[in-house]
């Protein structure tokens, strides 16, 4: 039987600061609850399977979604994110080159070296103001991300704080634009985004140069159209640091949320691959994901009608004890059970996926062993407002 209070908890404030505890009444219901055409699912195997099955697509059936340049910037169009195929196999098999695993070798060290650059800030400034806490999020996490990933589109004097807030719009925006203020400031990101590559597209064009930009000019027009060229470049720009951000985020303050697992990494930071796969698993930043039934289904005893549409629960799913065990426990050293679903599963998977788990192993190890000492002031973390991304607003920290 559907726990309609649970349900009703999940849509609250409490469900996206504490999702967790609730996820759990939700599990108890059984794989899917729902009715009609609105269903949610925390069960593992069911989230995987609606993520590979082609009967089920990011849109309803019939619904190509956007088809035409909107400039007023009224809409939230995350381009081949929101496609089906052939244009979304199309658009990918565009940006993909940039961000095969391969290519991370090539990154590595230019990652590192805006890890050091930005932890030696962080060291003179609490060498200056030693009880002043910095805040992981706009000097660390953000900046990081954000510097990576403007290198590699070819982004020249990129203003991390304003593209850490239209990240932060486009994130809260997922789940839902419910007010006035919410639609102006996402139209507000949109224009400077817009803005951004209509000046930026035109140089890569007369100038292209070995980055994710000019290869995406190089296959116009055949390949790509305008308005696909600015969303598909829009799209790379914010989910290439938005999910990292909340990563790192979440992975510092879960590692000294635990003590014997933050004295672990510390003292063997070379585990700094594995803690980027537990906190991928224990405390994703994308939390949920959505698909519509294109026709009817049946799956875990449960008939889905035609055009239904399913929640997935990623959090969850990622902690269903059928999968892994002792699953809120947060252990580094945990031996692979099974491969999370952080990242999405199927033909959505990020592509993203190889330059994030970089970027936080990188980061992870470094902060561990530059600053050993690193812990929490009496202050109180802000999370972000926000069902789909789950990560923290700020997150003062002291450096002992």
């Amino acid at each position: 039987m559907t726990d309609t209070s649970a349900l009703d908890a999940f849509w609250s404030r409490s469900g996206q600061d504490e999702p967790y505890p609730i996820y759990e009444r939700l599990r108890a219901g059984g794989p899917i609850i729902g009715s009609d055409q609105e269903w949610v699912s925390t069960d593992y195997a069911v989230c995987n399977a609606i993520l590979r099955d082609r009967r089920f697509g990011v849109r309803p059936a019939g619904d190509p979604g956007p088809t035409s340049e909107d400039t007023s910037g009224n809409t939230l169009d995350l381009g081949f994110l929101e496609r089906e195929p052939p244009d979304h196999t199309r658009l990918r098999r565009l940006a993909a080159p940039a961000f095969r695993p391969k290519m991370m070798a090539g990154y590595a060290e230019r990652i590192a070296d805006f890890t050091r650059d930005l932890i030696t800030g962080i060291e003179r400034r609490a060498a200056a103001e030693p009880d002043r806490p910095f805040d992981l999020i706009a000097d660390f996490a953000a900046p990081l991300p954000i510097g990576v990933i403007t290198t590699l589109m070819g982004i020249p004097d990129a203003d991390v704080d304003r593209l850490s807030q239209h990240g932060t719009v486009v994130g809260s925006a997922l789940s839902g634009i419910e007010t006035p203020a919410e639609a102006a400031a996402l139209a507000a990101a949109n224009a400077e985004l817009y803005e951004l590559f209509s000046e930026l597209i035109p140089l890569k064009k007369a100038h292209p140069g070995d980055d994710v930009i000019s290869y995406l000019v190089a296959a116009a027009p055949d390949g790509i159209t305008p308005y696909e060229l600015h969303t598909t470049a829009r799209l790379l720009l914010i989910a290439g640091f938005e999910t990292t951000v909340n990563l790192i985020g979440n992975g510092v303050a879960t590692l000294l949320d635990h003590p014997a697992q933050w004295e672990l990494l510390r003292t063997e930071p070379e585990r700094a691959g594995a803690a980027v796969e537990e906190v991928l698993r224990y405390a994703p930043p994308v939390q949920n994901t959505s698909r519509f039934a294109h026709e009817p289904v049946s799956i875990a005893g449960v008939d889905l009608p035609a055009d239904s549409w399913i929640m997935l629960l990623l959090g969850a799913a990622n902690r269903d004890p059928e999968i892994f065990s002792d699953p809120a426990v947060f252990d580094i050293t945990r031996p692979r059970q099974a491969e999370h679903l952080a990242f999405s599963s199927g033909i959505h998977y990020c592509l993203g996926a190889p330059l994030a788990r970089l970027e936080a192993q990188i980061a992870f190890a470094e902060i561990a062993t530059r600053l050993p000492k690193l812990r929490r002031p009496a202050d109180i973390p802000t999370w972000r407002e926000s069902r789909v991304i789950r990560g923290y607003a700020t997150l003062p920290l002291l450096v002992d």
